[in-house]
């Protein structure tokens, strides 16, 4: 009596029910479509076994392969798919207007961290007290912690206020020029323009 197909994996051989099936064989070529009984003689005569790979097609797609060969390439299909699906989550990076050097540079590097696995990153300045009635201390820790990362990550979101504290979002990129890259991505100021270059005399001139 054959066995009912399993909730894990492809029904095979004579689980299939369909009377009549589109065949590939071992390298993925169509074959036609066959009666069950041919399709699963092929597979026997081949030493594998007919595997229904399409079952809401019809006819229903089966391809005469090795089974167990085929569930561990499946199997892998689907970790290697895991793996490159990252879920991006917003990290968070608190710091105070007056969080000293060291423990700003343990922010950069929570920070980097953060944004080398994907993530993005909130920076938030909370404040205390009359803390609040000087945002540019804030603003300027924010564009310390961009600047620290600026060769991976971009500011998404410019530092705004929001209640009592101060917040800006990085997320994972490239700023578009050198100038922004060498300035950090969370600066406003535009590079200087260029001088105009005044032209030289000539040897030939009087």
């Amino acid at each position: 009596m054959a066995r009912p197909p399993t909730p894990t994996g492809p029904r095979t051989n004579r689980q299939i029910r369909a009377a009549e099936v589109r065949v590939l064989d071992a390298e993925g070529q169509q074959i036609g479509v066959l009666p069950i009984e041919d399709a699963i003689r092929r597979a026997e005569e081949a030493g594998l076994d007919l595997i229904e790979v399409a079952a809401s097609a019809e006819p229903p797609v089966c391809r005469i392969a090795d089974l167990g060969k085929f569930k561990f390439e499946q199997d892998k299909r689907a970790r290697d798919a895991k793996k490159n699906q990252h879920v991006s989550e917003v990290k968070e990076v608190r710091l105070r207007p007056r969080t000293d050097d060291h423990d700003l540079q343990v922010r950069v590097r929570a920070a980097r961290r953060f944004l080398e696995e994907g993530h993005k990153v909130k920076v938030e300045v909370r404040f205390r007290g009359r803390e609040a009635t000087h945002p540019e201390v804030a603003r300027d820790q924010i564009q310390r912690i961009a600047a620290g990362v600026a060769d991976i990550a971009i500011v998404e979101r410019a530092p705004s206020l929001e209640g009592r504290s101060m917040f800006a979002i990085l997320a994972r990129g490239r700023a578009k020029s050198s100038e922004e890259s060498g300035a950090g991505a969370a600066r406003a100021v535009p590079p200087p323009p260029p001088q105009p270059q005044v032209a030289q005399p000539s040897a030939s001139t009087v």
